[in-house]
């Protein structure tokens, strides 16, 4: 009886010792006929797809607000995400008429003026300080910065600032630049009194737009009337790169930054198209012709498309930066002559000035379908939709990171 319960004893140790052998057997077979069915080749498995790698994060210019999103310089100017700063400020457009000195101011619900602004001569661009707390109307021809305080709409003193043509700020707050266009001169100046800081000539001639890299290391600018781009590096105030754009008669207008940084766009009115520059190489640019008279660029709220006004032509191209081409283009009943503008906060309308036909034109962003067309005064140009959103302004009509 003790022999026959040890062999019994032994026998179920190995019958347990097979089964369980067996059963590593059956999930060995299991997982190698998965890889097979999975792979169609016995004996390889499959490598697992490796995550896309992440850009650094950017070390931005000293003293500037951290960048949200290294593959979207405009993160912050999705629809409605309005700073702490602005959110009870009344929604309207400012219109700069840049013959009659006067800002016409716009209820984009109405699409009626509710009032219209004495200022100084010449107005050519309204822009939102860099602590969207001001609006300064740059009277060229009248060296006076004017201030609107955009929760009353009220005019303040008007700030005696020579050549005035477009003005922006430096992605840290620090400095003011003015685009002197006449006086062939970037002046840097403080941000709240407009006191010089220091002059940076140049040799190009009218300086006029601008727009800076993810960074804020350094700013690409204009030269309208000798057919030029600068180079200017932020810190240092100075010019580091100049050179004359490849076509005949060239007139560079409006530059903006593609969301992940890695060009920048320069309308030119003479080219009729934009040119595509390598900001941080400075090489030379390619052109894309976008339609006659190419003058202003703006940029949807998802980051994914740009607005191109043709003043030539009375048409917007559409250009969308995933496929890199251009993919609309919408005509302005009876034409016109879209210029200077900017997007409204929701990002549903597109807002430009008329500049010879003494209007303002409201485009439905989904359709391209014309709005309004609402009478202003003579010679309208840089018109700033405001409040927007966005953490700081870098100036010009409202260019928002």
């Amino acid at each position: 009886m003790h022999r026959n319960r040890n062999l019994t004893t032994s026998t179920l140790a190995a019958l347990t010792a097979l089964t369980a052998l067996t059963a590593l057997s059956a999930l060995a077979a299991c997982g190698t006929e998965t890889t097979r069915d999975r792979t169609g080749d016995t004996g390889v498995t499959e490598a697992a797809v490796p995550a896309p790698p992440k850009r650094k994060p950017v070390q931005g210019l000293p003293g500037m607000p951290p960048v949200l999103d290294p593959e979207d310089v405009y993160a912050a100017d999705r629809p409605n995400k309005l700073s702490p700063v602005v959110k009870d400020f009344p929604s309207r457009v400012y219109v700069p008429n840049t013959e009659s000195d006067t800002v016409s101011v716009i209820d984009p619900k109405t699409y009626e003026i509710i009032e219209t602004i004495p200022v100084g001569r010449q107005p050519q661009h309204v822009v939102p300080s860099w602590d969207l707390k001001t609006l300064w109307v740059n009277n060229n021809r009248g060296h006076t910065l004017t201030p609107i305080d955009p929760r009353t709409g009220k005019a303040g003193k008007p700030v005696e600032v020579h050549d005035p043509y477009n003005l922006y700020f430096t992605p840290n707050g620090r400095y003011a630049v003015v685009m002197a266009s006449l006086d062939r001169e970037l002046v840097f100046r403080d941000p709240h009194t407009m006191k010089t800081i220091k002059t940076e000539p140049v040799t190009c001639y009218g300086v006029n737009h601008a727009d800076f890299s993810i960074d804020g290391r350094y700013f690409i600018v204009s030269c309208e009337f000798s057919g030029e781009l600068l180079k200017v590096d932020t810190e240092k105030m100075k010019v580091v790169g100049q050179q004359k754009l490849p076509f005949d008669g060239a007139m560079p207008q409006d530059v903006k930054i593609s969301p992940d940084g890695k060009r920048f766009y320069i309308a030119d009115m003479m080219a009729d198209g934009m040119w595509v520059l390598d900001g941080d190489k400075f090489t030379e640019p390619k052109l894309l012709p976008t339609g006659k008279g190419t003058h202003g660029l703006y940029i949807s709220r998802d980051s994914r498309e740009m607005y191109v006004s043709n003043r030539g032509e009375g048409t917007v191209s559409v250009f969308d930066f995933t496929q890199n081409k251009l993919t609309k283009k919408w005509h302005l009943p009876d034409g016109g002559s879209p210029d200077m503008g900017g997007v409204s906060a929701d990002g549903k309308v597109l807002w430009l000035s008329g500049r010879y036909d003494s209007e303002v034109y409201a485009i439905d962003t989904r359709t391209g379908t014309q709005l309004a067309r609402v009478p202003v005064g003579s010679g309208p140009h840089g018109l700033a939709v405001y409040p927007q959103p966005g953490r700081y302004s870098l100036g010009h009509t409202g260019i928002f990171r």
